[in-house]
């Protein structure tokens, strides 16, 4: 779920669009996926516009989708150190 770069860390996470409200839900243990809900609906880039500045402002660090742009299943590239995301995130 979570790998160390030069970059960053990378995240594997499978989005929910059109939820309440934009939040981290916790880990699919089938996928071994991050979950995370965003409002936005999944039309021309806007939920994974909604991910990416939800993220950031979350991790308080830059943050890029490098997998799955058309996929609910994604890989982001968070820009900060394994154990600082790990900090973040609570595990």
């Amino acid at each position: 779920m979570l790998k160390e770069t030069g970059k960053g860390t990378i995240i594997q996470i499978i989005v929910k669009p059109n939820a309440k409200e934009n939040k981290i839900e916790g880990i699919d243990p089938w996928r071994n996926r991050l979950k995370v809900s965003v409002k936005a609906p999944p039309v021309g880039g806007k939920a994974n516009k909604e991910l990416v500045k939800f993220l950031s402002r979350f991790f308080g660090a830059e943050v890029e989708i490098i997998r799955g742009e058309t996929s609910r299943e994604k890989d982001i590239l968070v820009k900060l150190k394994i154990e600082e995301v790990k900090r973040a995130l609570k595990l």
